[in-house]
């Protein structure tokens, strides 16, 4: 039986269906595709912000630490200046405790890790040595001067040490990690710590006694 040319309707017609769904297709893996391509972009400036704020507050930490290390160096090891430049280095560790969920947008597991134990150590190294120093003014204070209180004097004195020592222990971690967050956030940090020594060389002119 002849066919009339309407009989091969179909094939033109399933030729375009092919075309409908290819296309289709083409769209949602194009959306797929774009989706990914935005979430890589936003994950990867997410972890070059936590880089920065992170290589910041360390680098400002590790300057804070030099200075009181050379104020402790001067006159009374403890003085005012040392254990304000300690609380300024305290101030920093409640900023990074208000954004440490920030450490989540680092994407290697091994790095949030060793700035929460960089940060950890100086918490406690830090808070060892606010406690002995308040202990000692509080011990000063009665001054009975017995054999007793200037042995415990001195285990205070002895402890309080030995967290400075801790924290410097500590502070010597800085150059490894700004290097990673310096790769992270394609930063370089030292222009931070040149500037900050620029500045004390130039407050120890002004106050150099002439």
């Amino acid at each position: 039986m002849a066919m009339s040319p309407d009989d091969f309707g179909f094939i033109s017609n399933f030729s375009t269906l092919w075309q409908v769904v290819l296309g289709a297709a083409l769209a949602t893996l194009g959306g797929f595709a774009a989706t990914q391509i935005e979430r890589m972009v936003l994950r990867r400036e997410r972890e070059r912000s936590a880089a920065l704020l992170f290589g910041e507050l360390i680098v400002t930490m590790s300057i804070l630490i030099d200075e009181a290390k050379a104020a402790r160096s001067r006159g009374e090891p403890y003085g005012m200046y040392t254990m304000r430049l300690l609380r300024s280095v305290h101030r920093e560790l409640e900023i990074y405790e208000r954004n440490r969920e920030r450490l989540g947008d680092l994407e290697h597991a091994a790095l949030r890790g060793r700035v929460y134990n960089f940060m950890v150590r100086l918490s406690i190294a830090l808070e060892g040595i606010f406690d002995t120093t308040h202990e000692l003014r509080e011990l000063q204070l009665r001054a009975s001067g017995g054999d007793a209180q200037k042995l415990r004097q001195k285990e205070l004195e002895d402890l309080r040490d030995q967290g400075f020592s801790f924290m410097l222990a500590t502070a010597d971690l800085v150059p490894e990690l700004l290097t990673i967050f310096e790769s992270i956030a394609g930063h370089s940090f030292s222009g931070l710590g040149d500037i900050a020594r620029r500045v004390n060389r130039s407050d120890a002119l002004i106050t150099k006694p002439t």
